[in-house]
């Protein structure tokens, strides 16, 4: 795990850069900016994909594999977070005293000239970056953008515009949004989370609070989760202070927000009525789930605290058709939907499995939970069995993906799976070929599938797919 340098000061010219990992989402999309803006870049990754493949045709060399060989001429090298230690491109630029730079410090070299407006929160922020995105074009504001997923109406991750406002999904999990020169801040939530980099609850928290109080022009947070209830008595308390303090703005439930939400019907896409002002605004997203009305909701009141009438905003916000590995359909065999998500957090997966029933219909909600990280499942194996017991009709836990950290003895995803209360509601299966057939086995007209994890279970969903084909529609 590479962290970034908070105190680094980030040279104006990069010369020729290149990417380890270009492959992600988040970098895959510097990569494309920086690519547009003139910069020459080059890139690896450790195997091939639609992003990899998306860059190539743009006319970027990309390399499979990692090799010391591979950063040839470049003049400064952008690592992802992920990124092991060992990895050859990174120590020949330590060797060689090339720049490194953090992809957040590519990110705010991008951003260094825009109207900075960060998403930031544990859960919802890539959705929630997207709306946005989607609501400044529907209104005409043409903001350039970075997010950590394809937004499916356009087909990619990021795009240079030719507003003022640059859109970023500013991530948390090793401080790196408090990197950025934010004017406007949007806080979906703050649900304490990876405590091996920060260490406690409190620094997790505080570090909430630095980057809400970073934001120059205006803060929009959340009215009804605890954690931003939290950070907004910890900024209430610093009122006294000789400090300058963003503008506030609560979205949400809540009886005191700012831009409140007084009506939902999550039975289909999901429809809502909001209020501001006094005034009452009615709307329908093209998305399912309780919490996608609630992130809309947040992004409205951005969208009006930066001057956007509301029936406009709502209307640009309602032409959100999703992001990439949000609920996304893979396919239907035999009557069997199969879909990919993202979630990773307890909080995450029971907002999914939530918003699943609304597409289930008579049939059964069978979720394809793969535990990350061993740390993470390790603190949160009883939450994850829990919501998924209670969420889903049926769950297979596959193997943990460890990602950038190495095995821990006795973490696997058994721990999940002999938490549940019903073991007839779970199956632990460490084999994906296995773990396709036994789907296939159980599965009846009218089910829904849903692989859940921000690993790689998403490739599993062809082997998925083969094993319902193989069931359903060969003698």
């Amino acid at each position: 795990m590479i962290y970034p340098d908070l105190e680094l000061e980030i040279p104006e010219a990069l010369g020729r850069v290149h990417f380890v990992g270009i492959g992600g989402s988040g970098m895959s999309g510097i990569a494309r900016m920086m690519h547009e803006a003139g910069v020459t870049v080059t890139g690896s990754d450790r195997s091939a994909s639609y992003t990899t493949e998306a860059l190539e045709k743009l006319g970027v060399r990309v390399s499979i594999g990692h090799d010391a060989a591979n950063v040839g001429e470049a003049d400064t090298l952008v690592v992802t977070g992920a990124l092991w230690q060992d990895n050859p491109e990174y120590q020949y630029a330590l060797a060689h005293g090339l720049p490194v730079l953090h992809r957040s410090h590519a990110l705010a070299w991008l951003a260094r000239r825009g109207r900075l407006v960060a998403v930031a929160g544990a859960h919802g922020k890539t959705t929630s970056t997207g709306m946005l995105v989607t609501g400044l074009m529907g209104v005409g504001a043409d903001p350039s953008f970075v997010n950590g997923g394809v937004i499916e109406s356009l087909g990619v991750s990021s795009g240079s515009g030719a507003g003022e406002l640059f859109v970023i999904e500013a991530d948390e999990s090793d401080k790196s949004f408090l990197l950025y020169d934010t004017a406007v801040a949007l806080v979906t939530n703050v649900d304490p989370e990876h405590l091996d980099f920060y260490g406690s609850r409190e620094a997790f928290m505080q570090a909430f609070v630095d980057f809400s109080l970073g934001s120059r022009e205006l803060l929009v947070i959340s009215a009804d989760d605890p954690g931003t209830r939290e950070v907004l008595a910890a900024l209430a308390s610093l009122g006294g202070e000789d400090r300058k303090m963003p503008a506030i703005r609560t979205f949400g439930e809540h009886s005191d927000a700012d831009v409140r939400i007084v009506a939902i019907d999550d039975s289909g896409p999901v429809r809502f009525t909001i209020e501001i002002d006094g005034a009452q605004f009615a709307s329908r997203l093209e998305v399912y789930g309780r919490h996608n009305a609630v992130n809309a909701v947040g992004v409205v009141a951005v969208l009006t605290g930066l001057g956007f009438e509301p029936e406009a905003s709502l209307a640009a916000v309602s032409q959100f058709g999703g992001t990439k590995r949000r609920f996304e359909f893979h396919a239907e065999v035999g009557g069997v939907r199969v879909y990919d998500d993202y979630a990773h957090h307890p909080t995450e997966v029971a907002a999914l499995l939530d918003s699943a029933r609304a597409v289930v219909g008579g049939g059964r909600l069978i979720a394809i939970h793969q535990p990350h990280l061993y740390s993470r499942t390790s603190l949160f194996h009883r939450e994850f069995a829990e919501v998924l017991e209670r969420g889903a009709d049926h769950t297979v836990v596959l193997e943990v993906d460890g990602a950038r950290e190495d095995p821990v003895e006795g973490v696997t995803g058994a721990l999940v799976s002999n938490d549940f209360g019903d073991a007839s509601k779970v199956a632990y299966v460490d084999d994906w070929q296995r773990a396709a057939d036994y789907l296939a086995e159980i599965a009846k007209p009218g089910d829904v599938m849903i692989t859940m994890s921000c690993g790689t279970v998403y490739r599993i969903i062809p082997q998925v797919v083969e094993a319902l084909r193989g069931r359903f529609e060969r003698p």
